[in-house]
């Protein structure tokens, strides 16, 4: 047991050094599928609820009756299901500019990653990326209290279910709250990068 704690000890630099790796793939991976249809379409209720974001978006404002009659959010009649491609659902997204919006998020979730990684060679890089990885987190945790979606909707029907609301997270919501991790990931590698530059420049 001593063995392996000396061993953890000695680690702790290259363990750094993955969760930078863990966070460029991360980072990578979704801000490359970005670019593509189904994607775009997915953050569409997060983005467009989101004080701090649906400006970026052209009918935040709209509202419409649904089948039942109720006035609900236009977003809503529009959700393309993943896998499917409906030519009208497509459409509304292009007024609404929200591919335009993804292409440019996923470039700036990249190069986020990328500033992560490059911290491996440049703290003063990985710094930068480190609390810009923090900021998106924190943005991203927002949509918790933003997004209706988040949480398991309260259904109509012979069978609804009780468990509908806070505490309930969808699968949107769980996917959100994972960012904690990624959030408490950042703030390791922002701490450790800046302990690298105080040596490097020997700053008090």
């Amino acid at each position: 047991m001593e063995k392996i704690i000396k061993l953890l000890a000695k680690s702790q630099y290259t363990f750094t050094n993955f969760a930078r790796i863990s966070i460029f793939i991360v980072m990578a991976w979704i801000g490359g599928l970005k670019a593509f249809q189904y994607e775009a379409d997915g953050i569409v209720p997060f983005v467009i609820n989101s004080p701090a974001m649906r400006f970026f978006y052209h009918n935040t404002e709209k509202r419409v009756l649904d089948k039942n009659g109720e006035l609900i959010p236009e977003y809503q009649l529009f959700k393309n299901p993943e896998g499917r491609v409906v030519k009208k659902n497509i459409a509304w997204h292009q007024e609404n500019g929200t591919y335009i919006f993804s292409y440019i998020l996923g470039f700036v979730i990249v190069s986020i990653g990328l500033m992560i990684f490059l911290g491996i060679w440049y703290p003063k890089i990985g710094v930068l990326g480190a609390l810009f990885t923090v900021l998106m987190s924190l943005v991203t945790l927002s949509f918790l209290i933003t997004t209706p979606e988040a949480f398991v909707p309260k259904l109509d029907g012979d069978f609804p279910s009780p468990n509908y609301g806070f505490p309930y997270l969808s699968a949107a919501g769980r996917l959100v709250l994972k960012d904690v991790i990624m959030l408490a990931a950042a703030l390791i590698i922002a701490a450790e990068s800046a302990s690298r530059l105080i040596k490097k420049s020997d700053i008090k």
